[in-house]
């Protein structure tokens, strides 16, 4: 009896699992509006590719790459002209000067203020 309850249940799954593998016959139908729209769609994208690769090819004959360099080359040149001449006028030594005259002055004037205070808060009776 056991035999045969396992012999039933093996051939109950192997029919199942038959089954599961059929693939469904496939009838040829016609496109649909949606297959239609993406196939005119796929047609707009590559053709608009192809385009676009022919302005990249266009541009590329320019040289464009060559002629920014040279740009940033003379750029960089006027750059360095400017930076040396500024360096002439020795403005660093100028500034410099400047902030310590300027620290000098306001050391001062800030000594002065803090005697001014120091005597308003702490007035000495001079009875």
């Amino acid at each position: 009896m056991n035999k045969l309850l396992a012999i039933t249940v093996v051939i109950a799954f192997l029919a199942l699992g038959g089954e599961s593998f059929r693939v469904p016959r496939e009838a040829e139908e016609e496109k649909g509006t949606i297959a239609t729209v993406v196939d005119t769609l796929r047609s707009y994208y590559d053709s608009s590719i192809d385009t676009a690769s022919g302005y990249v090819e266009t541009i590329k004959g320019y040289k464009l790459d060559e002629k920014a360099k040279s740009y940033y080359d003379s750029s960089i040149d006027a750059a360095s002209g400017y930076v040396e001449t500024i360096k002439g006028y020795k403005l660093d030594e100028k500034a410099k000067s400047l902030y310590q005259d300027t620290v000098r002055a306001v050391s001062t004037y800030a000594g002065i203020f803090n005697d001014q205070l120091y005597h308003m808060l702490y007035q000495q009776d001079s009875s």
